[in-house]
């Protein structure tokens, strides 16, 4: 076998292997991102449904002995 063609046969594997970890990189950032942000949502939402559906409950203690 060539020493010439291995030579650039790895290097191409080798940049290959480079490019998709970038790409996973990219992928995986994405998807954090947008899990983060459908947490805040979930949370601010929630909040703001408490509130809006009793907004009685937890102001007043009611006591009787």
């Amino acid at each position: 076998m060539d020493i010439g063609a291995m030579s650039i046969g790895l290097s191409q594997a080798k940049l290959a292997q480079q490019v998709s970890l970038s790409v996973m990189k990219m992928a995986m950032n994405t998807s954090n991102q947008k899990s983060n942000v459908i947490n805040e949502m979930i949370n601010t939402d929630a909040k703001v449904m408490e509130k809006s559906i009793t907004p009685h409950l937890g102001n007043t203690i009611d006591i009787k002995l």
